[in-house]
């Protein structure tokens, strides 16, 4: 492609600002996609180059709506906005912290995705990357031995967070799926890992640099056609199980 065109959402801070800036570096037009106007335009001051702010909330109909339009032709999506309401397992988990986590990790999106279909279906080679999480692999949260071996950070395969882990999980199959209905497409997720990031207080504690994650989603991002469609990768490139 030719001055290929990029979207991301979430993008005013942590691992979507460094998506858009390493992607701006690479000489790609990027959309900087924010909720909040002020915060947005402080990232897009930041990275400079060819950034642009959108203003876009996944869970709004009206924003997203308003984002296609003003974005135009667009190449590559990252939708990379997302949330954790807490840290609390099953039994105590709110119905209504549920419903806000999959608003914005799922429903939004499925949302953002299908308002942008039309313009990635212009595209000579379009891609979707959807940032999951390690947390959400059932196979890491349910093999006793991947379980047992986890001592560097046991606290990934506690029972916690289930609203997050589990709104991740169910973004692997919905990139599965899309990736399956859309052969021309290179739909794919990726496991950032644990980054300096305000996701919650032991991301902002432990977590380690965020452009390590970015650089993830930017392979993914630029794909060769006959790269992988359909997968859950790691930040480093490693196939992740489901």
């Amino acid at each position: 492609m030719s001055n290929p065109i990029a979207l991301v959402t979430g993008a005013n801070k942590g691992i979507g600002k460094e998506i858009a800036r390493q992607l701006v570096a690479a000489g790609l037009t990027v959309h900087v996609g924010s909720r909040d106007a002020a915060r947005g335009q402080r990232a897009v001051d930041e990275i400079g180059g060819d950034s642009h702010l959108v203003v876009l909330d996944v869970t709004d109909s009206a924003s997203i709506a308003g984002a296609a339009r003003t974005v135009g032709d667009l190449d590559i999506l990252i939708n990379n906005a997302g949330t954790m309401t807490d840290g609390a397992t099953g039994p105590e988990a709110s119905v209504d912290s549920f419903r806000r986590t999959y608003e914005t990790n799922v429903f939004g999106v499925v949302a953002v995705t299908n308002a942008f279909l039309p313009a990635l279906r212009r595209s000579p080679a379009p891609r979707i990357v959807n940032m999951s999480s390690g947390t959400a692999s059932l196979g890491a949260s349910t093999d006793e031995a991947v379980r047992a071996a986890a001592t560097a950070a046991p606290a990934a395969l506690s029972p916690g967070a289930i609203s997050y882990r589990s709104s991740k999980a169910a973004l692997n199959l919905v990139t599965a799926l899309y990736a399956q209905a859309l052969p021309e497409f290179r739909v794919n997720a990726l496991a950032p890992g644990l980054r300096a990031t305000d996701l919650n207080d032991r991301a902002r504690d432990l977590g380690e640099d965020p452009a390590e994650a970015a650089e993830g989603a930017v392979r993914l991002a630029l794909l060769a056609d006959a790269g992988p469609t359909g997968g859950f990768f790691s930040w480093d490139g490693t196939v992740m199980p489901w």
